[in-house]
C-alpha cells in the first residue's frame, strides 16, 4: 500500500499533465468547450425543475421559498454527478488506456487517480456554477457550506472505490460495463435526488435510507438548503465502507495488475 502512495507522489507531474489534457481532449473543437460539463447537469436540472415542480407541483415540506424544490434538486444532482462521473470514468479507465499501457512504463495506480482528478475538476465548476444559481435566486450559502468537503470526501471515496473495483473486473468481463450502466440509471432512481424521502411509503423508506448514497445526497441537500449539518452517523458508516472498497480494490489491482496488460 505505501509503495502505492509513493508512486502517486513521484509521478505527480504525469498525474496533473494527463488531468489537463483530458479536460481539454474532452472539449476539443467545441465551441463552448468546458461550458458544457456545467451546461448539461444545470439542463437536467432545469428539465427536472419545470416538469416536478411546475407540472407535478412537488413542494417541499416546511420550506417556504419559492426556489426549494429546484435548489434541493440541484443540490442532489451536483452529488449525484460527481458520484456517476466517477464510477463511469473508473469503470472503463484501464480498458481506454489499454495501448498507454502497453507501450509506456508508468505506475497503473496513476490512472485511476487521473479519472478521480478529471471528475473533481468537472464538479468544482459545478459547484460553483450552483452556489452563483443560488445566489441569485436569493439562496445565500449558510455556516452549513462548511460541510461540503467533508461531503465531497466521502463522495469521492466511494465512487472511487467502487469504480475502481467494477474496473478490474471489466477488464477481463466486459459485459460489466454494459450491466453497470443500467444499475447506474436505476440506482438514480432509488436515490432520493428528484423526490423527497417523505413522499416513499413508510413500510419502504427503511430500504431508500440503507442506500449507500442516501447520507451523501441528502447530506448535499441539508448543507445547500437547509443550511444544517448532514448525518454524521450515516456519513461515518459510508465512510467506513468507502475505506473497505477502497482497501479491496488496491489488493485486487495488485493481483490482477499484471494480468490486465495481457488482457488488454
Amino acid at each position: 500500500m505505501k509503495d502505492l502512495f509513493k508512486a502517486i507522489w513521484a509521478y505527480r507531474n504525469f498525474i496533473a499533465t494527463s488531468i489537463r489534457n483530458d479536460v481539454r481532449a474532452r472539449f476539443v473543437r467545441s465551441k463552448l468547450g468546458t461550458l458544457w460539463m456545467i451546461l448539461q447537469p444545470l439542463a437536467q436540472c432545469a428539465i427536472y425543475a419545470l416538469v416536478l415542480s411546475k407540472v407535478l407541483a412537488a413542494k417541499l415540506p416546511h420550506v417556504d421559498s419559492p426556489y426549494a424544490y429546484p435548489i434541493y434538486l440541484m443540490s442532489g444532482i451536483v452529488a449525484w454527478t460527481l458520484f456517476n462521473e466517477l464510477v463511469s470514468r473508473s469503470l472503463t479507465m484501464f480498458v481506454d488506456n489499454g495501448n498507454i499501457m502497453k507501450k509506456i512504463m508508468f505506475p497503473r495506480i496513476c490512472l485511476p487517480v487521473v479519472a478521480a482528478g478529471s471528475a473533481l475538476v468537472n464538479n468544482a465548476l459545478l459547484v460553483a456554477t450552483t452556489l452563483l444559481v443560488f445566489a441569485a435566486l436569493g439562496h445565500w450559502p449558510s455556516a452549513g457550506l462548511m460541510w461540503l468537503p467533508v461531503l465531497l470526501l466521502v463522495n469521492v471515496a466511494f465512487g472511487m472505490a467502487l469504480g475502481m473495483m467494477l474496473g478490474i473486473f471489466n477488464v477481463f468481463v466486459r459485459d460489466v460495463a454494459q450491466v453497470v450502466a443500467v444499475v447506474l440509471q436505476l440506482w438514480f432512481w432509488l436515490t432520493p435526488v428528484v423526490y423527497m424521502i417523505d413522499i416513499v411509503p413508510q413500510s419502504a423508506r427503511h430500504y431508500f435510507q440503507s442506500n449507500p448514497l442516501y447520507p451523501i445526497i441528502s447530506g448535499y441537500q441539508d448543507v445547500l438548503l437547509h443550511g444544517r449539518s448532514p448525518d454524521l452517523q450515516g456519513l461515518a458508516i459510508v465512510g467506513g465502507l468507502s475505506l473497505l472498497l477502497l482497501g479491496l480494490s488496491l489488493f485486487l489491482f495488485r493481483r490482477a495488475s499484471a494480468d490486465m496488460v495481457d488482457v488488454l
